[in-house]
C-alpha cells in the first residue's frame, strides 16, 4: 500500500524551500523576523490540517557569519567548517519560533548517497512519514558537512524536488528572491514579462533562465528549471515564488499571488516510484547522445531507447550505472539505467538489434535502455 494514500483525509502535502538569499538580511545575518513570518504561516497551513516538509538553505551562510568571514570561502573545507557552524543556529531558531505555536521541528540531513541506494531510499522515505505522522515539521538540507561532489545534490532546488517526489508530494514551492519565471533579467531588461504557467521545460523556456544570484545561494533560475523539469516528470505541480512577499506561503498554497506554476495540463503524468528514483537520485556516469527519430519514440510512444537511434557516447560507464541521455541539440532528455558498457555501446551504436544479435547473439533483444528504467523529461 502507498504510505501516502490516506493522505486526501488530512489536508495538502506541501514542500517547500527557501533559499540562503531568502533567509539572509541585508546585513548578512540570518533575518530572524523573516523566519518568525515563514514559520506562522507553516503553523497556519498545519492548523488548517496540511502537512509541510520545509526544505532550508542558510546553515553555510549563517556559519560565515559567526565564524568571522565577509566573503564566500571558496575552498571546500572551510565551507564544510561553515555549514557545520551554523546548522546548529539555523535549527535552533526555526525551534524557537515554531515553539511558540506548539509544532515541534526535526533536522533531516540528507546527501545523494543517502538516497540513491534504494533501502537508502525507502528508509528516508519511512522517516518523513513518520514524522508527519507525528505532527512533525521536518526541516531538511543538504548534510554539507560531509558531502563530497560526486553525492552532493548541487542545489537545494533539485534537493527539494527530490524530497517532493520522495514523498509523493501535492506540490513544491520555491521561495525565491524574484517573483517567478520572466522572459528575461527584469533588472536589464524593462520588457521582461512574468510567464505565469509552464506545461513544458524546451529550449526556450531555458534560455530564459540566468546564471546565479546573490553571493549566498549556489544557484539561479537555472537550478530551478531543472527542478522544474524533475516535477514535470513526476506530476507535481511546482511553484516559484518571491518569499518574502506577505503571506507568500499560504498564497503560494492556495494558488495566489504573483507566481510561476509548472504543471501538466489536466492531472500530468505520476511516473513510477522507481524511475522517478533512477532519474532524480540518481549520480549520472555518462551520457548517450540521440537522433531526433529516437527523442520522439522516447517521448511521444514510451519507447525502450535502442542502439539504433544513438549517434555518440560519453563514458566511461558500466552496465547497471545510470546515464543521461541527450538529444541532438544536447539539451537533457531522459536519464535511465544502461544495459550497455560505454565500450559495448561505442562498438554497436547505430545499429539495428537484428544486425547486433550476428555478432552478439546475447545481445539479440536488448535495448540500451528498457522504459521501464527510464525517466523521460
Amino acid at each position: 500500500m502507498n504510505p501516502w494514500a490516506r493522505r486526501s483525509s488530512v489536508g495538502r502535502l506541501i514542500v517547500f524551500k527557501v533559499g540562503s538569499s531568502t533567509l539572509m538580511g541585508p546585513d548578512g545575518e540570518l533575518d530572524v523576523a523573516f523566519v518568525r513570518s515563514m514559520c506562522e504561516q507553516i503553523c497556519e497551513l498545519k492548523r488548517r490540517g496540511d502537512r509541510v516538509v520545509l526544505v532550508s538553505s542558510g546553515a553555510a551562510a549563517v556559519g560565515r557569519s559567526l565564524l568571522g568571514f565577509t566573503e564566500r570561502p571558496s575552498d571546500i573545507p572551510t565551507l564544510q567548517a561553515c555549514a557545520a557552524a551554523g546548522q546548529t543556529t539555523l535549527i535552533e531558531r526555526y525551534a524557537e519560533v515554531l515553539a511558540q505555536d506548539g509544532v515541534r521541528c526535526a533536522q533531516v540531513l540528507l546527501t545523494r548517497g543517502d538516497v540513491v541506494d534504494r533501502t537508502g531510499y525507502l528508509n528516508a522515505r519511512n522517516t518523513f512519514e513518520r514524522l508527519l505522522d507525528l505532527g512533525v515539521l521536518p526541516i531538511v538540507n543538504e548534510n554539507d558537512t560531509v558531502s563530497v561532489r560526486e553525492f552532493s545534490f548541487g542545489d537545494n532546488d533539485m534537493l527539494g524536488a527530490i524530497v517532493s517526489s520522495l514523498i509523493d508530494a501535492d506540490s513544491y514551492v520555491i521561495l525565491s528572491d524574484i517573483d517567478g519565471l520572466y522572459t528575461a533579467n527584469p533588472d536589464t531588461d524593462p520588457t521582461a514579462t512574468l510567464v505565469e504557467r509552464v506545461e513544458r521545460v524546451d529550449a526556450n523556456v531555458i534560455a530564459m533562465a540566468g546564471g546565479a544570484g546573490s553571493s549566498y545561494g549556489t544557484g539561479g533560475m537555472a537550478t530551478k528549471i531543472r527542478a522544474a523539469r524533475a516535477m514535470l516528470a513526476a506530476g507535481i505541480p511546482m511553484t516559484i515564488c518571491r518569499g518574502r512577499g506577505d503571506g507568500a506561503l499560504v498564497n503560494a498554497a492556495d494558488g495566489r499571488g504573483l507566481r510561476t506554476v509548472f504543471e501538466c495540463p489536466g492531472e500530468g503524468t505520476h511516473e513510477q516510484a522507481r524511475k522517478l528514483w533512477i532519474g532524480l537520485a540518481g549520480v549520472s556516469r555518462g551520457s548517450v547522445r540521440i537522433d531526433a527519430g529516437a527523442c520522439r519514440a522516447l517521448e511521444s510512444e514510451g519507447a525502450s531507447l535502442l542502439p539504433v537511434g544513438v549517434t555518440g557516447v560519453e563514458g566511461p560507464f558500466d552496465e547497471g550505472d545510470t546515464v543521461n541521455v541527450l538529444g541532438p541539440d544536447g539539451q537533457l532528455v531522459a536519464r535511465g539505467i544502461t544495459r550497455y558498457s560505454s565500450d559495448e555501446l561505442v562498438r554497436v551504436h547505430g545499429l539495428r538489434l537484428d544486425v547486433i544479435a550476428r555478432f552478439v547473439p546475447e545481445r539479440a533483444d536488448c535495448p540500451v535502455i528498457h522504459r521501464d528504467e527510464l525517466l523521460v523529461f
